[in-house]
């Protein structure tokens, strides 16, 4: 390819970089705040610190434009609450005397305040904040941490760009505040929230910024005549300013479709576009809609959602057509790479063959330097990264790894008969009553209990040698017997045997399935100070042998009460896994959930009377656009039914959500033919067990009345008001007690007084019923 004269201005950049440090240093030093044991000064020292480094090597390797604004202690919406002045009135006062304890209760509440409601960042496994907003709501600029956060890049001599969660989708991603009917609609609010833009924008240019960045990814979703009349008055206004910087408007993870043309013509200086995977579609609308001639087109063809390699050369081909329909072509990831692991090279334990197709935030960061040379100087300047793209290409596509004829005759022999269980609920129930021997409002727990500094720096001695099995097999008995032990004495009807041989719930099974990559250093925000590492799956996956039989076999000859077997769902397995882009999603999924068969019928052969299949990422990994939502729901809940469809009527199936959006799936949940489902429900105040009562859902629910995701301990009275809450959309008969997710992150004195008042508030509950 030769480069043209309108390619001359190309840069590289990016929207966000992944926020932790090489060692996790932010998680780090924010818990230690949080314990009281590092003060704010030292926090903050820390974060800029981060900050800077982070501009520093983005600019070594070859970014032209960095990012600011995107670094975050917790989350950008709550970041974005902040900036807009939204403060929830329970939050106000904490705010205004600790600004920085403030936040934190926003995002984790305190023993007296609830904190904002949490949920899933579109499809994907971040967690944002979510606004509270009502008509009363007064909106206020505070540009502060901007402002400053620009200015430490401009000292530093860089060409910054902040990026800001645009006006649109802040309104869109927001709820009714409590208290507030809840057909208010945010959006009404978006007149007096653009002058707080207005202002913020102004302050940044007086701060020195030539460009701003207002994301507005929630336009990617469809969106009525009206919302997006409303994107347009917001960007007329936005556009027209007098005291403004440059605006690029951005969006990413699907295609803008009727949205585009709105974008394309507002008196806006740029567009960055997501050009990879579902999104690719964008090209043609951009096309179809006259392109933005004189403007700059940020161009994402770097996927920042995946960790496999880009195809340089069809990227080069793409950034070419596209040098037709804008003023300048700038390349860019698809998002911000906080959605991917720092550093592939880290990782020592990969087969290097392996390695050398994956590409983390660092190596993108390569990808894009390269192709905005390639663009601007020619394909010949990059020649040899594109020879050396080529064949990592060709290895991995012909490596025996990635494919397994077994497996996949496996999969190609499942017939409908196989998705569904040979008895129908109601003889299920009959069954599983007559079994189990339940009281009415039966407790529970979702499955994970407090992961001790012992039982990871067990686990860590293990890995290091220092720690044989055996010795290792001992420490997680005596965690499992301590665990047994303490939901007895509590009164818990259906135990858990805790999960202390997990690091994580994909992970531990990811590392006994055959395809599935584990990393050592590949650390992924999930939600404020909580990181994963998503395995990678990389090739046709199976069951070498039982995963989890011997530790659930162990946990039930403790007690003579049910001990559920705790599995991870098929479709989870891939939502919070890096998934190969080689090979339909439906027929990995139904791959993982043969293998979860087998486990599934290993531990009913075993004596296990009830088994829990956790699909929280059943709603998150939901499309994004109505049109592609069927398709999905249905590999999706056949692949759950396919795990769990060989079992016994008295074997109870347990399922698991949480923390997403579940009145769009409610049909799904119906389809997947659990016996009980547990959701996340304390945030959002009961309103999924209302939404299940109005879907006529005919199966058991335990909807949440403990929030493990706050440091908060519930009472028991606010638990029996949970409670009476849940009664009144389920009845008694069918509804469960349970916390809104595991423990591990919680704990050990917090979970024992919140087990204890959900057990004595189901109990008090039973008196009545009584």
């Amino acid at each position: 390819m030769t480069a043209k004269p309108a390619a001359a201005a190309v840069r590289a950049t990016v929207h966000g970089f992944p926020r932790q440090g090489p060692d996790r240093q932010l998680k780090k030093a924010i818990e230690r705040y949080w314990k009281g044991r590092l003060d704010a000064a030292p926090l903050l020292e820390t974060a800029a610190e981060l900050r800077a480094a982070t501009w520093v090597q983005l600019a070594d390797a070859g970014l032209d434009e960095v990012p600011t604004g995107d670094f975050s202690l917790y989350d950008h919406v709550l970041d974005t609450t902040v900036m807009v002045g939204a403060i929830p009135p329970r939050h106000r006062a904490a705010y205004d005397a600790d600004p920085l304890d403030g936040y934190f209760a926003m995002a984790r509440g305190t023993q007296d305040v609830a904190p904002l409601e949490m949920t899933k960042w579109f499809d994907t496994n971040y967690h944002y904040l979510v606004p509270e907003l009502g008509p009363d709501t007064v909106f206020a600029a505070d540009s502060r941490k901007q402002c400053a956060e620009l200015g430490e890049a401009l000292a530093l001599g860089l060409a910054a760009r902040p990026v800001l969660l645009g006006p649109v989708s802040y309104l869109l991603l927001a709820k009714p505040a409590p208290g507030v009917a809840e057909d208010f609609d945010p959006l009404t609010l978006l007149d007096r929230l653009l002058p707080v833009y207005a202002e913020v924008l102004a302050d940044l240019r007086a701060r020195g910024a030539e460009w701003a960045q207002l994301d507005e990814p929630a336009l990617v979703q469809d969106r009525t005549p009206a919302q997006l009349a409303a994107v347009e008055r917001a960007y007329r206004l936005l556009g027209t300013l007098d005291d403004r910087p440059r605006l690029l408007v951005a969006s990413y993870f699907d295609r803008l479709g009727a949205a585009l043309p709105v974008l394309a013509k507002a008196p806006v200086d740029g567009l960055a576009l997501d050009l990879t995977g579902p999104a690719a579609g964008n090209l043609d609308d951009l096309a179809a809609a006259g392109g933005i001639p004189g403007k700059r087109l940020v161009a994402g063809v770097v996927n920042g959602r995946n960790v496999w390699i880009n195809d340089l050369e069809r990227s080069l081909s793409t950034l070419a057509t596209l040098l037709g329909l804008a003023g300048r072509v700038d390349v860019a990831s698809s998002c911000s790479l906080l959605h991917v692991p720092l550093d592939a090279a880290a990782e020592r334990d990969i087969d290097p063959q392996i390695l050398r197709w994956l590409s983390f935030a660092r190596q993108k960061v390569t990808e894009i330097v390269t192709l905005a040379r390639g663009l601007h100087q020619g394909a010949d300047s990059v020649a040899a990264q594109l020879a050396a793209n080529r064949a990592d290409l060709a290895s991995r596509s012909g490596s025996p790894i990635t494919r397994d004829p077994a497996v996949r005759e496996r999969a190609a022999a499942v017939t409908p008969a196989d998705t569904r269980r040979a008895e129908g609920y109601a003889e299920r129930t009959a069954a599983q009553r007559a079994r189990l021997a339940l009281p009415p409002l039966p407790t529970t727990t979702i499955g994970s209990f407090p992961q001790t500094t012992e039982l990871r720096a067990a686990r860590a001695e293990l890995r290091s040698g220092r720690l044989d099995a055996a010795g290792y097999g001992e420490r997680v008995r005596q965690e499992i017997r301590e665990t047994i032990a303490f939901q007895e004495k509590a009164g818990i009807d259906v135990l858990v045997h805790g999960e202390p041989e997990r690091n994580d719930m994909v992970q531990y099974f990811a590392e006994q399935l055959t395809g599935y990559l584990a990393t050592q250093h590949g650390w992924v925000q999930s939600y404020g100070t909580r990181y994963v590492r998503p395995p990678i799956l990389a090739g046709d996956i199976s069951r070498p042998a039982p995963m989890t039989v011997e530790w659930t076999r162990y946990a039930q000859s403790l007690t003579d009460r049910p001990v559920k077997g705790m599995l991870t769902g098929p479709v989870t397995m891939l939502a919070w896994s890096f998934v190969r882009d080689d090979l339909p999603r439906g027929e990995t999924a139904r791959q993982v959930a043969l293998a979860l068969r087998d486990e599934v019928g290993d531990l009913e052969a075993a004596g296990t009377a009830v088994i829990q299949v956790d699909e929280p990422a059943l709603r998150e990994t939901l499309p994004l656009r109505a049109a592609d939502q069927p398709a999905y729901l249905a590999w999706a809940t056949e692949a759950f039914r396919l795990t769990t469809g060989g079992v016994a009527a008295a074997t109870q199936i347990h399922t698991h959500m949480c923390y997403a959006e579940f009145g769009d799936i409610l049909q799904a949940i119906d389809d997947l033919d659990a016996d009980v489902i547990s959701l996340e429900a304390t945030r959002s105040h009961m309103r999924v067990a209302d939404e299940l009562a109005a879907a006529r859902y005919p199966r058991e629910v335990g909807p949440g009345v403990y929030d493990i995701h706050s440091p908060r301990v519930p009472d028991r009275e606010e638990v029996v008001g949970l409670l009476r809450a849940g009664l009144g959309a389920i009845p008694p008969e069918r509804l469960w007690v349970n916390p809104d997710c595991g423990l591990k992150t919680r704990a050990w004195p917090e979970v024992r007084d919140a087990l204890t008042h959900l057990v004595d508030a189901a109990r008090e509950l039973r008196g009545g019923l009584s």
